[in-house]
């Protein structure tokens, strides 16, 4: 039987139309986008069908610019940086973030830190943010950043809400969210979302990795990266990489035409699996309620049960999982779960997340709740 892979929150399977768009263009397109000729132009053409595809997926389908405009990334930890740093070295101020940030703005922040003031913000229990605490913090600030979907977890953020509060207090500040969790999962307006710039990565929505975007909102400024031949208005100096642009850009028109039907199926994929776990007496928390979390992370803290241990043994009777901690692993290679802790889970507590894709069918997940079961079972009787 092959590997069920339920680790769909690192990365999803590219899908075989961005395989053939990806190939098509590879193959009639190869042409330098910046290039005066007909092979450039068939580049700069699929790149501007790309653009499009995004903006409309992302809730700006005018694709005239007014709204905001896309910047090609090699991922979404580049277009974080863009926009955090970016913003950050064109104002003074301190820098906001939630505790629970991803690395990419999360230690971005702290070693902002080192050389101006670095503010984290705590959730609640259930992992989601006070729109009234980040906006307390946000006086002073050049960039508030925070996660739409926490990676680890699932937990769904209030961007809409934290940016009403934030810009009461600081119009003047950028306002950033990572996306990367959250786009084809759930539905992003970024007109209604009123923030200043949004990143988003392919690779997330059965798309190529190595492509990113950030969305960024028309007039405001960024101090790019790095300088180079002035292209994409000299945000992000560089050939622009078309046949990942165009893969990119199915792929999320694909996963948003789709958005509806499948946060339906995957809410009933993790209601599958904790009910099988109910049924075989395994002593587990669901850490983040259906309501308040993205219906394709399941995030499950199982009581007794070294999260390393876990792993491993799922992994070698071929499921494919992401596991966590509260404390750091007996072997002294795991360090403690930022997130974990800030959310309050118990330090002999092992958390497990399973996350879904297009892909994952019923006798995927039926597989995996066995397995996890069979696990789970064993390991808290070895105790």
């Amino acid at each position: 039987m092959p590997p069920v892979y339920l680790d769909n929150a690192a990365s999803t399977r590219v899908s075989e139309p961005v395989l053939a768009i990806m190939t098509e263009v590879m193959r009639s397109a190869w042409g330098n986008p910046s290039s005066q000729h007909p092979q450039g132009a068939a580049a700069r053409g699929h790149l501007e069908t790309a653009r499009r595809r995004l903006l409309a997926a992302l809730g700006d389908p005018a694709g005239d610019g007014q709204l905001g405009d896309i910047v090609w990334t090699s991922g979404c930890t580049e277009a974080d940086a863009l926009a955090v740093l970016g913003a950050a070295r064109l104002r003074p101020g301190s820098i906001v973030v939630s505790s629970i940030e991803h690395a990419a703005v999360g230690a971005l922040a702290a070693r902002l830190g080192e050389s101006r003031t670095a503010i984290f913000i705590e959730p609640g229990r259930d992992g989601v943010l006070d729109p009234a605490a980040v906006a307390r913090a946000a006086p002073g600030a050049a960039v508030v950043s925070i996660v739409m979907v926490q990676n680890e977890i699932g937990a769904i953020q209030p961007i809409s809400a934290i940016a009403r509060a934030v810009r009461a207090v600081n119009p003047a500040c950028h306002l950033h969210v990572d996306a990367a969790q959250a786009f084809g999962k759930l539905a992003i307006d970024a007109r209604a979302l009123g923030v200043d710039s949004i990143a988003v990565a392919g690779h997330k929505v059965h798309g190529p990795k190595g492509v990113g975007a950030l969305w960024l909102r028309t007039g405001v400024a960024l101090e790019p990266l790095w300088v180079g031949g002035g292209q994409q208005g000299g945000l992000r100096g560089g050939t622009q990489d078309a046949p990942s642009a165009a893969g990119f850009g199915l792929a999320a028109e694909h996963a948003v035409a789709e958005l509806a039907a499948i946060r339906t199926r995957w809410l009933a994929l993790a209601a599958r699996i904790t009910a099988h776990l109910r049924d075989r007496g395994v002593a587990f928390s669901q850490l983040v309620p259906d309501p308040l979390r993205s219906p394709h992370i399941l995030a499950l803290g199982i009581t007794g049960v070294p999260a390393g241990a876990l792993r491993t043994v799922l992994a070698s009777r071929g499921v494919y999982i992401s596991t966590g901690s509260a404390c750091a692993e007996r072997d002294g290679h795991g360090k403690p779960s930022p997130v974990l802790v800030a959310i309050g889970v118990p330090p002999d507590t092992g958390m497990c997340r399973l996350s879904f894709s297009h892909d994952t069918s019923d006798a995927d997940v039926d597989v995996a709740a066995g397995a996890l079961a069979d696990v789970a079972l064993e390991l808290a009787a070895r105790r």
